[in-house]
């Protein structure tokens, strides 16, 4: 199946990391320029020397950004353009949490859980929208968890943010079809870095390592009905499928990507 993804533009916000680091492998493939927008750059620019290694045409430029300040997207997004033309795709991938019961945590740590998981995809989505609107063209896909589905123990203000990625994207997605725009949802499942490699300085699991030991991690597998953990690669065949011109006619949609731990 061609996915007409090749020589489109993809902003692909903590492309870095995990899920990110996944996500831009899979548009690399697929022959698409990629922007990384990234809180670590160094960490950005060790993905795309992964991919340039396997293939140096592919182009790729990583912009520091900081997606919970408005004007450093739209500044990112500036960039992006005039770097590559125009932007057709937006992945809203970054997100953080610490695993905490709801009165135990600080209220800084869930101001930053709010910060990074639901007002960063409001900066980069309000940031792109007019150029995408302009075009008459563009497709946004939004990572959100089947925490923001179903509500999950241990993770309320997270749970909230991501339920309220999936009602912004919907919301959205109503008001600019008239212009051809798309907005999807993907909700991972717990997808674990495979190695220290492969995340920045930034990324939560250098704080979550000590909660999802290898004990954990076998009864979180029980709870999959394929009884098994995911990988970003999966994660990522369903963000790449859903901003590509495969899917064209799917809009507003929210897909969970766990394995059957929810179904909705």
């Amino acid at each position: 199946m061609d996915l007409g993804l090749k020589d489109k533009t993809v902003v692909i916000t903590g492309g870095g990391s995990n899920i990110g680091r996944g996500i831009v492998h899979a548009f690399a493939a697929e022959g698409a320029k990629i922007i990384i927008a990234e809180l670590a750059p160094d960490q950005g620019e060790k993905v795309r020397a992964e991919i340039q290694s396997i293939d140096p045409n592919v182009q790729i430029k990583v912009i520091a950004t900081d997606v919970t300040d408005q004007k450093q997207v739209e500044s990112m997004i500036e960039e992006g353009i005039n770097t590559f033309g125009h932007i057709d795709c937006l992945v809203n991938n970054v997100g953080w949490t610490i695993d905490r019961l709801f009165l135990d945590k600080p209220r800084e740590e869930y101001e930053k859980e709010v910060n990074v998981n639901l007002w960063s995809p409001i900066n980069c989505i309000h940031a792109v929208l007019p150029h995408m609107i302009e075009r008459q063209s563009g497709s946004i896909v939004s990572l959100s968890s089947d925490a923001g589905r179903m509500g999950e123990y241990r993770e309320a203000v997270y749970s909230a943010c991501k339920g309220g990625v999936i009602a912004l994207s919907k919301a959205i997605a109503r008001e600019t079809g008239r212009y051809g725009l798309r907005l999807n949802v993907v909700c991972p499942g717990l997808i674990v870095p495979p190695g220290e490699e492969s995340i920045s300085d930034e990324s939560m699991w250098n704080h979550m390592r000590d909660i999802f030991t290898p004990d954990v991690l076998e009864r979180v597998e029980r709870n999959y009905i394929l009884r098994r953990m995911g990988t970003a690669a999966e994660i990522a065949n369903a963000v790449v499928f859903l901003a590509s011109d495969a899917a064209s006619f799917i809009t507003g949609q929210t897909l969970s990507v766990s394995g059957g731990y929810t179904m909705m």
